[in-house]
């Protein structure tokens, strides 16, 4: 009995660390959804895929939302394993087991296609491709996403363009008519006198516009931004499925313990009910022996035999002396004047009634 509560306080304490898993991928889930700026910065990753591209939100808006359905997913399969460990059947702990078993093939899927095949999701930092994507969006009608997007990762990051704030020379925004004519680059690529307000990327106010948009490299070096935005574009990327692939690996953990836990649980309700088995065949041979013995025999060896019958039953209490009483008659004892060598009778064999004399 010891052992199987072990086993059950186990098996709750893992269902416990999984509850709080699930219930810190809801949370995530929400922070990410409320986090614009990383959700815009993620329309830059999928710039290059033409069906992530076309999708009306950036990639990690629906990231944030699967986030928030796997947590909930989590939390309702650790409570069906609290309910699983109260009910203790096979049944309700295979169930339980094949949903998590579910839910790490599902993750580990994602964790491989993020690691080893990022371009299966669309995702890919190529520099040409990266260069195009900017001069066919930037600027576009109906590309404001990638627009602001853009404004965002060189406000935050200090660069301008992919490679070279000479990418915007050629783009759609300088040949078409889509922004002003006498302006180089986006303000975004100038120092900003507001570097600091959140919203910058939003209203930029340049410490000197006329300098950054001149076409002379020793007036404007110390008014734009002369850095790449793709190699911070690939970092920020970089730190972002970290935090993802560690977050993975210690939900992963805490399954494999779940697993763990579900399948030592198993065992024992399996050794439990060979226990019971064995016990209950074990009985009718007990009693059918009770009744063959000799009920003459001394009290002393009648217990050392129960105690003996009692050891084979792997620790299951038995009801041996409980039914011997109930099957044994005290003989008479046939014997107890065999030294009387008078023959006479013995006067407390026989009970003379005492009657009261009312003479007077």
């Amino acid at each position: 009995m010891g052992r199987f509560c072990n086993h059950k306080l186990l098996l709750n304490c893992c269902n416990l660390l999984f509850l709080v898993c699930g219930t810190i991928l809801i949370v995530a889930g929400f922070y990410l959804f409320t986090d614009t700026k990383r959700i815009l910065l993620s329309r830059l990753l999928a710039a290059t895929s033409e069906n992530l591209n076309d999708l009306p939100q950036p990639l990690f808006y629906y990231i944030s939302i699967g986030l928030a359905v796997a947590g909930l997913i989590a939390v309702l399969a650790a409570m069906m394993g609290f309910w699983a460990s109260c009910l203790n059947t096979y049944c309700c702990l295979s169930f339980y087991f094949l949903t998590v078993v579910v839910l790490l093939l599902a993750e580990s899927i994602v964790c491989l296609a993020i690691t080893l095949w990022p371009h299966c999701l669309g995702i890919s930092l190529d520099e040409t491709k990266m260069v195009k994507a900017l001069q066919g969006n930037y600027g576009v009608p109906g590309r404001e996403q990638f627009t602001i997007a853009m404004d965002l990762a060189q406000a935050k990051f200090g660069c301008c363009g992919m490679n070279s704030d000479i990418n915007y020379d050629t783009s759609l925004w300088k040949i078409q008519p889509y922004g002003p004519r006498d302006r180089v680059v986006p303000l975004t690529c100038c120092i900003l006198d507001n570097p600091s307000d959140k919203k910058s990327h939003l209203d930029p106010k340049p410490a000197n516009e006329t300098m950054c948009q001149s076409l002379e490299k020793k007036d404007y070096t110390q008014f734009r931004f002369s850095s790449p935005c793709l190699s911070y574009l690939d970092n920020w990327y970089r730190q972002q499925y970290v935090i993802f692939l560690a977050a993975s690996l210690i939900i992963a953990v805490v399954e494999f313990c779940v697993l763990l836990s579900i399948t030592l649980a198993c065992t024992k309700i399996s050794t439990k009910k060979v226990q019971v088995q064995s016990f209950m065949e074990l009985r009718p041979r007990i009693k059918l022996r009770q009744r063959e013995d000799n009920v003459y025999e001394p009290e002393v060896e009648l217990r050392l035999a129960e105690d003996s019958r009692g050891a084979v039953i792997h620790g299951v209490p038995s009801d041996i002396s409980e039914d011997f009483k109930e099957v044994y008659i005290q003989p008479r004892d046939l014997y107890k004047n065999r030294y009387n060598t008078t023959f006479k009778p013995v006067s407390s064999d026989y009970s003379v009634p005492t009657t009261r004399s009312y003479l007077v």
